[in-house]
């Protein structure tokens, strides 16, 4: 059940970040990429993940006596989340409405690493994961985090052209990236 309302908290932020928080354009989000990115959360998520994570004859993690472990985990989800929110507000705040100025981000992660948002949605989905322990919930992750990784070595390779001064000890997403 936890996994459950971890899984509309997730969607109900992502929903308020995009109504709120992301300026779309076509370098951000291509036209092209909307069914993409709805068939990713659709049915690699919604659909495959759904299915087994719901299914009467679901089992969920059971850690015995340990079953604390589970709710520290979520607790650890919802921070991450928060902590994303967090990264996706810093983005946003460094371009004005209407203009091509763009900054490097800082704080929250981003000291260290060029894309901490990405950084944060990964290691949510690899909790996630392990948490309700279904196939279909690693190979979830695994697409969303090559995903990921693709887009913040691009972002990282920008952030170094464009600001000649940007610290050579960031790393793009992992510390074992770039």
């Amino acid at each position: 059940m936890l996994s459950l309302w971890f899984l509309l908290f997730h969607f109900i932020k992502r929903e308020f970040e995009s109504l709120f928080v992301h300026r779309f354009s076509n370098a951000t989000m291509p036209l092209i990429r909307v069914p993409i990115n709805c068939g990713h959360y659709w049915v690699l998520c919604g659909v495959n993940i759904g299915y087994y994570l719901f299914h009467p004859l679901y089992k969920p993690l059971n850690l015995g006596s340990k079953s604390y472990i589970i709710y520290a985990l979520f607790v650890i989800l919802i921070i991450l989340e928060l902590l994303n929110l967090k990264c996706h507000l810093i983005l946003r705040n460094l371009r004005p409405r209407g203009t091509k100025n763009r900054g490097v981000p800082h704080g929250y992660g981003f000291n260290y690493i060029s894309c901490a948002n990405y950084f944060y949605e990964s290691l949510i989905w690899i909790i996630f994961s392990l948490v309700t322990n279904t196939l279909t919930g690693y190979i979830f992750s695994i697409v969303a985090i090559v995903q990921m990784t693709i887009w913040a070595i691009k972002k990282h390779k920008n952030y170094k052209r464009e600001f000649p001064n940007y610290p050579q000890s960031r790393k793009a997403i992992f510390p074992f990236i770039l």
